[in-house]
């Protein structure tokens, strides 16, 4: 393998042509890649739905649904089945495991379906089979508002419909707001009984006069010609002609017995956007295309066909966008753009401090080489660039250049020395490669469990581990093969910029060369962000090609200037006198003091040990709770207006406009677009379900992030604290007013004031978060247990403090009207139920004659038939009469009418039915808690709500040891507010409430068994899945060290050194409680978990240097003196490694970006909020292991030294009782202690021959045996 460094480096022309293919191609590649905000999560999910008009929902879930799960329920690769059996309806909901095989399990689904099938009730319609995806949700929504007629404002939505589908990048622009067009017959129950006319044969004629006949062919001897006879309907004035009914000469049309209207349907629901009545269109992007540019093309789309419109149109009808997810995507690429180059930036700074200026730009080059690399090979994956793939590069800049940092120290060394530079990092790649390739392995043994995420939250971040392993697989390439071949040639280059700065030193005074310096870095800067900004240096309208080309030219010549200048200006050390010896360091001095005894390395590792201890103490007393996923700034927003009984569209409308009127009144909310009733689509890309008593939403945009108002404050947390107080550091935060949670705090309060119903403001979901936290399902075959249990749970989450918006899955109260037809009397009269259920139409929708296309219309328009709206009424029933044998009979005569409660909707899991009981949690709440010294057990004593800074108590208060204000909501345990200030005067802890530990208390309840005996219980939604990946996350970092200790064994061939270089991880994770106990914050499941498993492949790096340094060491002196010298030689390169990696996520762990191309910086802007967490953990979590491992590596490896020292001495001891004199090891400790007296020791081994040992003892035999001389060098200190 590592021939292969020999190999490149005689084909340098090859290799310098590769790099130049990558680094074209990976451009290519990044420039083409779709961009998005989150990852584009495929659930594996059907939907299979069978109509049967008529059937109840109790005789659908034992006839139908039953039967379907019984057959569905074998599935391979099955997860959950949930059913639904409603009136008319029986569907099944099936998600798979991800990674399934689509194509199979559809075939698996129709066999089964079809047996399925085979035993449904005589009536049931044929079953459809859906794909769910619930990442189909709008990226912009077009509104079309202003005074025109709805018929042409109709007519313009279906044009754009048409030209936004026809969009390659657009999946669907569905219209809410609008109503189709309809050709309405309304019939005069009056005069049909005057012309003896009834409903049936008026709905008899149309139909028999709609069709287009195709009477066969005619053949003569002149040819053979089709016949038809068209009478399909191609205009209204069509029906108008139709004839009905003779007298005699008289003709009666429909004309005269009916009114016919080109009309619209019944309006389902209502459209507004910033109050005004509106026709949207709701754009979907395909999966796979750029969400940014589709927003563009979507806008030039509709720009081109506005341009098309008369110039009295285009006055008329405004066109404008809300829920623009261009602009969210757009900042947080902008954002994480900024979060990468200030990671790079800040590694440059600390490798060219360390390095010098040639070595710094070597490394330099690992950095954006690697980025590339792996954006091509995104590409060929087709992976879209999203925030995770954008934090991947982030976490992956400062181990990416370790390679190449120990690749270029190492060449440096020798060309020092006087070695070529070609040979030297020729020389350097060949003595580092399996180094370089075993902590590249373990750090990727980390980040290959992760691969095997299950469910959304894998999906969700999986694109972390893939993106990770690209680059850190591309930077092996680059320092091993790109970088020996780069250095050699750069080495020979060198020597000209020496030249040309010498040239420079002799003609130039210091003082010009120091102003030439940061000329030179400019030039390079300026040429970087030309390159990524076009038009940063050129101006506006400069071809991106171009402006590419000129930036690469300027950053190349830049580059030139700067080392010569650097070099120009550098100080020359004088010469020193170097004292005969070996002189340890500072460093060394404290390593010799730890190892170079049997007592310190124990209090060492004991005082480590018990610091170890301490903090995980500290931190179970001390934490901030446990949270699925981070929360983030919310920038949109929808509020969900809930009302339950019989309410019409009108009454839907009008508490949808009250609630959309105080929100636009609101100074931090702009473009609200709000629907009533049926139509629009759910924004929330989770995937979470709409509460089920939702009649209406409203959709709002707060302004964005990075146009609000901003005030300054101090630092967060105990680090950022002493700053602020000691140097004056501020950050730049959003104003308390116009923070996107204290406006949805704000307008939940508002609107909570409304009277007659409920609205819930919700911010739009992020990460793989789905819906409330708190979500308890109960399951069982009982209706009234079940309906019991239901009852109970809400009692329960009602009267537990911190829980909100509260919610269940019970059937929505409601009456329904029963038709009951007297089938023997309707007998007796000749009429059937079809009969009369035609009739009831006639008052309902109406009957739905057939259909019919205009040339107004691209789609079929229907017909139907029903009576004038004034007769639209159940009472109309009572004088609608049907021909019978006997003449016109009314209704009345066999039929009736009665009030039912609303037909429930059943639904089931796991075949059970079940009912859901969900719950948020009030942010900001405390509890106070105290722990009985006896038992241990918690006794909580009251809730606290947090007050925002400024706001003033309205009851009883106290000031926490944070110094936080705190409101008394709830005595839980306490008698008094008096107790409670006396038990915190007791050491009783104010903790954090959050989902986890509400779900906790509720669990309490639970298990006391308050339900009945049949009903069981769990928690779903977020805990389900938090639940799941903590075990994952276990097993994942379980499996990463087994990986890590299978590499390090091959490596070391050593148990013991394998097992110290994992100890690191032990100490890592010491770091990370400390980093959120600093940082004050929650342990996230999904992101702290993450950096815990992340650090595990990289604090191990230092461990693999220190031990493989020392076994080299160790070869040539004493072990202790080795363990000193390997101290001293490698805690550059450990500390250089481990700074570049902190300093790459410093910036992200204090939420900072700097915006390199348009100037400014942003601190926890939202995009930075999600990765603050995870960033807190590896930055802490290496720097207190890099810190400890210095110091418990040393300690460890003197014990095992000192160990094996005095076990020596115990053998001999005992073998000198047993044998004396004689014995081997008496010989050689005679050898030794001779030879410890000599002034220089200097012992030769004789070839096939043993040393002489002076005079034999008495006793010895001659012609003994003697073992091989060692071949290996002596190590005389042991």
């Amino acid at each position: 393998m590592i021939g292969i460094v020999d190999w490149a480096a005689g084909r340098a022309r090859m290799v310098l042509a590769f790099i130049a293919i990558s680094l074209l191609v990976g451009g290519f590649a990044y420039s083409m890649l779709p961009k998005e905000g989150e990852p584009d999560i495929e659930i594996p999910a059907l939907f299979i739905s069978v109509p049967f008009p008529g059937i109840s929902a109790e005789d659908a879930e034992s006839l139908m649904v039953k039967v379907m799960e019984t057959e569905l329920a074998d599935l391979d690769g099955l997860d959950k089945m949930t059913s639904t059996a409603a009136e008319g309806y029986a569907g099944v909901a099936l998600e798979f495991e991800f990674g399934w095989d689509k194509t199979a399990i559809m075939a698996d689904v129709r066999d089964a379906m079809d047996k399925a099938e085979a035993e449904f009730p005589e009536g049931a319609e044929k079953y459809s089979i859906t794909e769910i995806n619930f990442s189909e949700f709008p990226i912009v929504i077009v509104n079309l508002t202003g005074a025109v007629p709805e018929r042409t404002m109709a007519r313009i939505a279906k044009d754009l419909q048409d030209d936004l589908e026809a969009l390659d990048a657009v999946l669907e622009a569905g219209i809410a707001g609008n109503r189709d067009e309809m050709v309405e017959v309304l019939i005069d129950p009056l005069r049909l009984e005057a012309y003896n006319v009834t409903a049936l044969e008026l709905i008899n004629v149309v139909q028999n006069n709609n069709q287009l006949i195709a009477a066969g062919e005619v053949e003569t001897s002149q040819g053979a010609f089709s016949v038809k006879i068209p009478s399909s309907f191609d205009d209204v004035k069509d029906i108008y002609q139709l004839p009905v009914k003779t007298n005699g000469d008289r003709v009666v049309k429909l004309g005269e017995l009916a009114q016919i209207n080109f009309t619209f349907e019944d309006r389902e629901g209502t459209a507004r956007f910033n109050g005004e009545d509106t026709v949207a269109l709701q754009v979907v992007k395909r999966k796979g295309y750029n969400l940014i540019d589709t927003v563009n093309l979507v806008k030039e789309t509709i720009e081109v066909s506005k341009s098309k419109w008369p110039p009295e149109l285009q006055a008329a009808v405004k066109v404008g966008t809300s829920n623009d997810q261009s602009r969210v995507v757009g900042s947080m690429v902008s954002q994480l753009e900024g979060s990468v180059l200030t990671a790079i930036a800040l590694v440059m700074i600390v490798v060219l401090s360390a390095l010098g200026s040639r070595a710094a730009l070597l490394v330099g080059f690992a950095i954006p080489t690697s980025f590339l690399l792996c954006f091509a090979l995104l590409a060929l994956m087709g992976i879209s660039i999203s925030n995770i793939v954008m934090f991947g590069l982030i976490l992956a800049v400062g181990m990416l250049v370790d390679g190449a940092i120990v690749v270029v120290e190492y060449a440096d060394k020798r060309i020092k020395e006087g070695t070529g530079p070609m040979h030297a990092y020729v020389e350097a790649a060949q003595r580092m490669f399996w180094p370089i390739v075993s902590s590249t392995a373990t750090t990727l043994c980390a980040f290959l469990p992760m691969l095997f995420w299950p469910g959304v939250p894998g999906e969700f971040m999986g694109m972390l581990p893939v993106t990770l392993i690209f680059v850190l697989s591309a930077s092996l390439v680059v320092a091993l093969i790109y970088l020996p071949v780069m250095g050699g040639v750069t080495g020979r280059i060198s020597r000209t910029f020496e030249g040309a700065s010498r040239a420079l030193r002799m003609i130039a005074p210091w003082w010009l060369r120091s102003v030439l310096v940061p000329v030179a870095m400019w030039g390079m800067f300026a040429g970087a962000m030309q390159m990524l900004n076009p038009s940063y240096l050129l101006g506006e309208g400069t071809a991106p090609m171009a402006g590419v080309l000129f930036g690469g030219l300027v950053f190349t010549l830049a580059s030139f200037a700067a080392s010569i200048t650097l070099s120009s200006v550098k100080v020359e050390r004088e010469e020193q006198e170097v004292a005969p010896g070996y002189h340890h360091t500072p460093f060394g001095h404290v390593i010799k003091f730890i190892a170079g005894n049997p007592v310190m390395p124990v209090v060492t590792i004991a005082a480590v040990g018990f610091a170890i201890m301490t903090v995980f103490s500290t931190f179970s007393e001390n934490n901030y709770g446990v949270e699925f996923f981070v929360d983030s700034e919310p920038e949109q927003a929808t509020a969900y207006v809930r009302a339950r009984g019989n309410i019409s569209l009108h009454e839907k409308d009008e508490m949808v406009r009250a609630a959309e009127e105080v929100i636009l009144q609101h100074h931090a909310v702009i473009n609200v677009f709000s629907f009533a009733g049926d139509g629009g689509l759910n924004t929330d890309s989770s995937g979470a379900q709409l509460p089920p008593d939702t009649i209406g939403q409203v959709q709002f945009e707060i302004i964005p992030w990075e146009e609000r108002p901003t005030e300054s404050e101090p630092l967060d947390g105990w680090f950022g604290g002493l700053l602020s107080k000691y140097l004056g550091f501020e950050k730049k935060v959003i104003a308390e007013e116009y923070d996107g949670n204290t406006v949805i705090d704000e307008l939940n309060a508002m609107l909570g004031e409304l009277p007659g119903f409920e609205i819930e403001v919700r911010a739009l979901a992020q990460g793989p978060a789905s819906g409330k936290p708190v979500h308890l399902r109960l399951r069982g075959d009982g209706w009234e247990d079940l309906t019991e249990a239901t009852l109970a749970a809400r009692e329960k989450f009602e009267n537990t403090p911190g829980l909100i918006l509260i919610e269940d899955s019970l059937p929505l109260p409601g009456i329904d009207w029963q038709i009951n037809v007297d089938v023997e009397k309707a007998g007796r009269y000749g009429a059937d139920v079809a009969t009369v259920g035609a009739m009831v139409q006639l008052v309902t929708r109406g009957i739905l004659l057939d259909t019919m296309r205009v040339d107004s219309s691209d789609e079929e328009i229907e017909i139907r038939v029903r009576l004038p709206e004034q007769d639209r009424v159940l009472s109309t029933l009572d004088n609608l009469k049907v021909r019978t044998s006997d003449g016109l009979v009314p209704l009345s005569n066999f039929v009736t009418r009665q009030p039912v409660p609303k037909l429930a909707q059943i639904n089931r899991i796991g075949q059970e039915r079940f009912y859901d009981v969900k719950a948020d949690v009030e942010p900001g709440l405390n509890k106070v808690v105290i722990e009985d010294a006896g038992s241990g057990e918690m006794t909580r004593l009251a809730v606290l709500k947090e007050l925002a800074e400024g706001s003033t108590a309205t009851g009883q208060s106290l000031t926490a040891p944070n110094g936080k204000v705190m409101q008394l909501v709830q005595l839980t345990g306490a008698g008094s507010f008096d107790a409670v200030l006396a038990a915190l005067d007791d050491g009783a802890k104010i903790s954090p409430m959050n989902a986890n530990e509400r779900i906790a208390v509720l669990t309490e309840w639970l298990e006391t068994d308050p339900l009945p005996r049949s009903i069981g219980w769990e928690w779903t939604g977020d805990q389900e899945e938090q639940e799941e990946s903590g075990a994952f996350l276990s097993k994942a970092f379980a499996g990463a060290l087994a990986l890590m200790f299978v590499i390090l064994l091959a490596q070391f061939n050593s148990f013991y050194n394998s097992v110290l270089v994992l100890l690191a991880v032990v100490l890592s994770t010491t770091g990370v409680l400390i980093g959120m106990m600093v940082m004050q914050q929650p342990f996230s499941i999904i992101m702290t978990g993450t950096g815990i498993v992340a650090l595990a492949g990289i604090v191990v790096n230092n461990n693999i240097v220190l031990i493989d340094t020392y076994q080299e060491f160790s070869q040539q002196m004493p072990r202790i003196e080795a363990i000193i010298r390997t101290a001293e030689a490698r805690i550059r390169p450990v500390l250089l490694t481990t700074i570049t990696t902190m300093a790459g996520l410093t910036p992200m762990m204090f939420g900072v970006s700097l915006d390199f191309i348009n100037g400014g910086y942003s601190i926890d802007s939202p995009t930075a909020l999600w990765w603050k967490q995870l960033a807190t953990a590896v930055v802490f979590g290496l720097g207190i292991a890099t810190v400890l491992t210095l110091v418990v590596t040393p300690s460890l490896l003197s014990i095992r030294v000192w160990f094996s020292t005095y076990m020596r001495a115990l053998g001999r001891m005992l073998s000198r009782i047993t044998r004396g004199r004689s014995s081997r090891i008496a010989q050689d400790s005679k050898l030794f202690k001779k030879a410890r007296q000599l002034p220089t020791t200097e012992i030769q081994w004789v070839e096939d021959a043993i040393p002489e040992t002076g005079e034999k003892e008495s006793g010895s035999e001659e012609d003994e045996p003697q073992p091989p001389a060692p071949s290996g060098r002596l190590r005389a200190a042991e």
